[in-house]
């Protein structure tokens, strides 16, 4: 097992890795940018290095920087935690070559899992459902009218090196096609390097389902049952929960059994997610996200499982200790994102906190790292905690989620707490009928 690893992150999920490691016994190192000098991950490593000033391209995306915090601390091991460098092959392949194991998917699963059509590839060759379309780049408009027109329209046009919601489209015929297809691939240059475009059939009221699931890079592997992820704003969630209901045995069945499948043949090692969109009785392949998530903790309250834990001991090279049969899925969790921004224009709210409580009681997690008279700096994400409730059934997870965010106060920075209170009390929520579009069209019919 390591020794020490270096926590190549900062806020909650910094904070979460650490908490792992201790009980662990492993030793931490946190990076910071000097404006996060005072943040809670740092003070609750072992120790700390600051890797450059507030900008994240100058810190905590610096690479250099990273890897010399982690080797004049004598870490033997690098993990990434979300976002920032998770999901960089470079910085995964530079780690190993200075003798460091970094806590994720090897370099060359980064690079399948990191451009959609690879991605793509892999699930096709794996036998999972596709979402039908272009069976890899559209070079050009005149080919991506022709593929569009095969598909059928609406089609959704899409970065192949896209992530995070971004670089995607809905078009409705060729002249719109014609007017978004050249912008579409400027954005996806400009945001990935990369201008690779392709595209799927539009699906009008898909849910988003999620398989949480483990491998031990020999072919082994595991799932942690399913999220419903399906509350979105612009491709971006807002609440998860586990397991995903409504779902028929076959179609959950069928999801478990793809996502082991593309863990097996692809020989994955870490934790990640498969992701999938349902409509109906079907259901197709979306992509792999080869690391932790943000929505980790409702799959660990309903199965018990400490899944950073388990991630360490898989990247020491850990095997399996415990059978498929022997992961059960109880009760209900329901996460969400409270985020510094406003809860309806959804603009970023930066600053200082004047007033800070969050709740407690039985089936209340808090996953946060910030405080009373904390700074959200606004150099980085809006995220600066996670709510989440566990009961014995989603009814109870519902209220209990109600009375937990009515004790919730955070003030100095607008945050998206009232808008969670709307949501987890709307009709629509208790009756399970919404979709990755709905909360769309909900937001602006409420508020313009």
């Amino acid at each position: 097992m390591f020794k020490k690893v270096l926590v190549a992150n900062r806020g909650e999920i910094a904070l979460r890795i650490i908490r792992a490691c201790r009980e662990m016994g492993i030793a931490t190192v946190a990076i910071y940018s000097e404006c996060d000098a005072n943040a809670l991950h740092v003070k609750f490593a072992d120790e700390a290095v600051c890797v450059g000033p507030p900008s994240a391209l100058k810190s905590y995306l610096n690479i250099p920087n990273v890897l010399s915090a982690a080797d004049i601390t004598g870490a033997d091991a690098v993990h990434p935690g979300y976002g920032f460098l998770a999901e960089n092959q470079q910085f995964a392949r530079l780690t190993a070559d200075h003798g460091m194991t970094f806590i994720g998917p090897s370099p060359e699963t980064l690079a399948t899992f990191g451009d959609k059509l690879t991605a793509k590839a892999a699930a096709r060759k794996a036998d999972l459902p596709l979402i039908p379309g272009s069976t890899g780049e559209v070079p050009d408009l005149e080919t991506a009218i022709k593929v569009a027109n095969e598909v059928g329209y609406p089609i959704m046009l899409k970065a192949a090196a896209g992530g995070g919601g971004k670089g995607m489209r809905v078009v409705e015929d060729d002249e719109g096609l014609k007017a978004v297809f050249a912008i579409t691939a400027a954005e996806s240059q400009a945001a990935f390097a990369s201008s690779a475009l392709f595209i799927e059939r539009f699906l009008k009221a898909p849910r988003h389902i999620e398989v949480q699931v483990a491998g031990d890079g020999r072919g082994g592997a595991r799932h942690f049952g399913e999220r419903d992820c399906s509350l979105q704003r612009r491709n971006q969630k807002l609440v998860e929960e586990a397991p995903a209901l409504g779902l028929t045995d076959e179609v959950r069945a069928g999801l478990r059994k793809a996502a082991l499948g593309i863990v097996a043949s692809t020989s994955y090692r870490t934790v990640g997610t498969v992701e999938f969109l349902v409509e109906g009785d079907e259901f197709f392949f979306l992509e792999v996200n080869p690391r932790i998530q943000v929505e980790h903790p409702v799959t660990e309250e309903v199965t018990g499982v400490d899944l950073v834990q388990l991630q360490i001991r898989l990247a020491a090279g850990e095997e399996f200790d415990f059978d498929q049969s022997e992961v059960s899925i109880k009760g209900h969790a329901i996460e969400v994102r409270i985020n510094a921004e406003h809860p309806r224009t959804f603009a970023p709210s930066p600053g200082r906190i004047t007033g800070f409580h969050l709740p407690g009681g039985p089936g209340v997690r808090i996953d946060c790292a910030v405080h009373d008279h904390a700074i959200v700096q606004p150099y980085y994400d809006s995220l600066i905690g996670k709510l989440i409730v566990y009961a014995n059934s989603r009814e109870e997870a519902i209220a209990r989620m109600r009375r937990a965010l009515a004790e919730s106060v955070v003030e100095g920075v607008e945050t998206s707490i009232p808008l969670h209170r709307e949501l987890i009390s709307a009709p629509f929520f208790a009756n399970l009928s919404f979709h990755t579009r709905f909360l769309e069209k909900w937001i602006s019919e409420r508020y313009g």
